[in-house]
């Protein structure tokens, strides 16, 4: 495919081939974004290959993690519940609430106008036939991601700082936004090592052999910037130790 003349550009700043170390990766996504990138604030992509076949249960890899520096935008948050706990949604902030009332407007508008789904254990059966529009977009409540909850309040505040769910593609990969590329350079660093972390520690019982193969990171409009997977890890363990 033809590459345009913006991404050749970018492509110049940096050796494609090379490896860097996330600090690195980041100076060189700056840089990119400082000469050739567009005008918008960009979201800084986090990708992972992952040594395991998710079409196998025992291999899937999903979870959620809570960005100690937020993703820089204010997220929507509805909540599917009844009773006591709409109250408790309203207070605690979420954009919309409802219970089967919201359900039929998702089923019969396919209404996606939100960034996060949460609801209670005790609403879930009516919210399964949602599955098919709230699924491909990644919306669907799951208690995996903290998203089916009666702790309404605590799922509602850790949306709005920046929880991001992740799960791993039919080809192994995971992907997840872990800030602008405007956010001071340590609060990124912070962010992307949290994120890598809680993908590790999401390692399923059936992966076998190297469970983390690559890393990138890219922005919404650049190539992407290889991570050195072992000298993360490395770094990783005594960020975490």
């Amino acid at each position: 495919m033809e590459r345009g003349k913006r991404y050749r550009k970018c492509l110049e700043l940096y050796d494609k081939n090379s490896l860097y170390s996330v600090e690195g990766a980041l100076e060189v996504l700056k840089k990119i974004h400082q000469e050739c990138g567009p005008k918008f604030d960009q979201t800084v992509e986090l990708a992972m290959r992952l040594g395991v076949d998710p079409k196998y249960a025992d291999q899937m890899v999903r979870g959620s993690v809570v960005l100690p520096n937020g993703l820089g935008k204010e997220l929507r948050v509805l909540v599917l519940a009844e009773g006591e706990y709409q109250k408790i949604a309203k207070e605690a902030g979420a954009d919309y609430v409802g219970g089967e009332d919201l359900i039929n407007r998702i089923a019969k508008e396919e209404w996606i106008d939100y960034d996060v789904v949460i609801a209670t254990p005790e609403i879930m059966p009516k919210v399964a036939k949602l599955g098919k529009i709230l699924g491909p977009k990644g919306l669907m409540p799951n208690p995996k991601t903290g998203t089916v909850t009666t702790n309404i309040k605590q799922a509602i505040e850790e949306a709005k700082k920046g929880r991001v769910e992740f799960r791993v593609d039919k080809t192994g990969n995971v992907h997840m936004p872990v800030g602008k590329i405007s956010f001071d350079s340590q609060k990124l660093i912070q962010n992307i090592y949290t994120a890598i972390d809680a993908v590790v520690k999401a390692k399923p019982p059936g992966a076998k052999g190297q469970y983390v193969r690559n890393i990138a990171l890219s922005l919404t409009m650049s190539p992407s910037v290889k991570v050195d997977v072992s000298t993360t890890l490395k770094r990783l363990q005594e960020l975490v130790a």
